[in-house]
C-alpha cells in the first residue's frame, strides 16, 4: 500500500499522532532547553562521614551529591569525588553507578566517564572535573 493511500485510511487524526513524536523528537533546538550549570570552582568543603548525609558512602559503591559535586565510594572501598556538571553540555546530572566497574554517568545524554575523568564514550571528548579527596578519622575533606 502506498503512503498516501496508507494516511488516508487513517485520517487525519491518526496520522497527526503517529507524525508529531518523531518530528518534536527530531527537532534540533531541544538541547537548548536544558538547564545548564557552571562547573563547580574553588571546591573546599568537608563532609561528616557519621553523620546522616554521608550514611550511603558507607557502602562500596553509594554516593552523595554535595556544592555540585558527587561524592563516592567506589568499588574498592576508595572516596572519590567528580563534578556533578557533565563536561558535555553542563548539565547537573553526573552519578556514580556501580557500571564496568564503577564509572561517573550522565543521564542527560549518557556520557561516561573513568574515575579519573577520562570520557569512556564519544559523547563528549571533555573530561569531567576530578577533585582531591582526604580523610582525616571521620572527615572527608573534597578539594582542588
Amino acid at each position: 500500500m502506498e503512503r498516501k493511500k496508507f494516511l488516508k485510511t487513517l485520517g487525519a487524526g491518526a496520522a497527526f499522532a503517529v507524525a508529531f513524536p518523531c518530528l518534536h523528537g527530531c527537532s534540533s533546538d531541544s538541547d537548548e532547553e536544558l538547564d545548564t550549570f557552571p562547573v563547580p570552582t574553588g571546591v573546599d568543603f568537608t563532609v561528616d562521614l557519621t553523620s546522616s548525609e554521608a550514611a550511603p558512602l558507607a557502602n562500596n559503591g553509594g554516593f552523595i551529591l554535595k556544592n555540585f559535586v558527587v561524592i563516592a565510594r567506589n568499588l574498592e572501598g576508595e572516596l572519590v569525588a567528580a563534578s556533578q556538571v557533565c563536561s558535555h553540555q553542563q548539565t547537573e546530572e553526573v552519578r556514580f553507578i556501580t557500571e564496568d566497574g564503577g564509572i561517573f554517568r550522565c543521564s542527560t545524554h549518557g556520557s561516561r566517564f573513568s574515575q579519573t575523568g577520562t570520557p569512556l564514550n564519544t559523547i563528549t571528548n571533555n573530561p569531567l572535573k576530578i577533585f582531591n579527596v582526604e580523610l582525616t578519622g571521620d572527615t572527608l575533606r573534597i578539594f582542588e
